[in-house]
């Protein structure tokens, strides 16, 4: 997709607002946001072992969940995926729902078939990927 094709998303609710707007509304805010769904994704950050939320888009592929480590094109990966890394064990909230689940990145095999469907789901991921010479990776959340 050319980066013209970009459209920029309403950055009113984002980071740390977006994120407790969420929680504070059990979902009812934060939710949808540019028209797309997202979830809260918690893990322990891998220096301080302290919890880290991020309020992420996501798209599903069965019962799994997947999210996108773009940074929005960024050269550099985002901290919520480094700590993923280290630690693979996340807590989302998806809505009003609470559950745990388990993180794994997409092999090369799978990536392009779960490209497709995050990019349906949004497709300026296309222009992310556009902007940076780093693979971004799909990352795939499986309860349990």
């Amino acid at each position: 997709m050319p980066e013209t094709d970009y459209t920029p998303p309403d950055l009113s609710l984002r980071g740390a607002e977006h994120v407790r707007a969420y929680q504070q509304s059990n979902g009812a805010v934060g939710y949808l946001w540019n028209g797309v769904p997202t979830l809260l994704l918690t893990v322990p950050g891998r220096r301080t072992g302290r919890p880290v939320t991020s309020a992420l888009i996501f798209a599903r592929d069965g019962a799994d969940y997947l999210v996108v480590a773009s940074k929005g094109g960024a050269p550099e990966h985002p901290q919520w995926y480094l700590n993923l890394r280290a630690h693979p064990r996340a807590d989302l909230q998806v809505a009003d729902r609470k559950f745990s689940a388990v993180a794994r990145t997409a092999t090369p095999e799978q990536k392009p078939r779960l490209w497709k469907v995050v990019t349906e789901t949004w497709p300026n991921y296309d222009a992310y990927q556009a902007r940076t010479d780093r693979d971004i990776p799909v990352v795939v959340l499986t309860p349990g």
